[in-house]
Order: C-alpha cells, then sequence, then structure tokens
C-alpha cells in the first residue's frame, strides 16, 4: 500500500484529530479566562477583607465577597452617585421603623468608610461621582462595638 494511498483511505483520522485539537485549544482558552477572572476576583476580595480587618471588623469570607462582587463591583458600582442609589442608602441608614415611624439618622461613619473602600478597591474610576455625595453625608461613630 502506497503512502498517499493510506493517507487518502484514512482522511477522516486527520480531519478528526485537527477537529479534536481545535475543539480543546478553544476548551483551554475558555477555562483559562474563567481562571484568570476567578483569580482577580478574589485578589480584590482579599484586599477588600484585608481592608475590613485593618479597619477593626472580623475578616469577612472572601468567596463570598467574590461571589457578590466579581471583579467589577457589581451593583455597588453600577451608577452609585444615581438618585436611587443614594436614596436606597439613605433609607438604610434610617431608626428601622417602618411606614410613618420611620426617621432618618445619623449614619455611622464606619459603614460610610466601608462602602467607600469597596468603590476604592472595584471602581476608583465611579468614586468621584459620589465623593460630593458622602462629604455632604452628617455621620458620627453612632454604633457600639
Amino acid at each position: 500500500m502506497s503512502p498517499t494511498r493510506f493517507a487518502s483511505e484514512h482522511r477522516w483520522i486527520y480531519v478528526g484529530a485537527i477537529v479534536l485539537l481545535v475543539a480543546l485549544a478553544v476548551v483551554g482558552v475558555i477555562q483559562y479566562d474563567s481562571v484568570k477572572t476567578t483569580n482577580k476576583a478574589t485578589d480584590k476580595a482579599n484586599q477588600l477583607a484585608d481592608a475590613a480587618v485593618a479597619a477593626g471588623y472580623p475578616r469577612p469570607e472572601t468567596k463570598t465577597i467574590a461571589r457578590a462582587l466579581g471583579t467589577d463591583g457589581g451593583i455597588v458600582c453600577k451608577s452609585p452617585g444615581s438618585a436611587l442609589k443614594s436614596a436606597l442608602w439613605k433609607i438604610n441608614v434610617s431608626n428601622g421603623a417602618a411606614f410613618v415611624g420611620q426617621r432618618p439618622v445619623i449614619g455611622d461613619t464606619a459603614a460610610l468608610r466601608a462602602e467607600i473602600k469597596i468603590l476604592e478597591i472595584y471602581c476608583p474610576d465611579k468614586l468621584h461621582k459620589i465623593q460630593d455625595k458622602i462629604d455632604d453625608l452628617k455621620t458620627d461613630n453612632t454604633v457600639r462595638q
């Protein structure tokens, strides 16, 4: 049997091997991108956890932070200076009552610093959009540890 006849009779083996190699290369690139994204999210989560410890809080679980904020800060970094985000933050800093009993209170400085730290780590380019609103808020050390 001549080599050219063997190659032509078994062409499907060569084509199959090439298709398999291309498929493996595509899967490898996808896996690499996924691992790179996971590592980046974990690095940022570790930065935030270290900042929490430096501020005197217990170290949060980095897996939870990485899942919640990902690599881009998730919902925290999505238009942080918007009126809706500002209103929701102010509602969350109320006295905890509902309906007519709800009153604004002086928010805790540490809680505000925590949100600023998230913005610094995950979306530093958006911090300036909310900085003037942060400066206008009246805060104090209201939470006892």
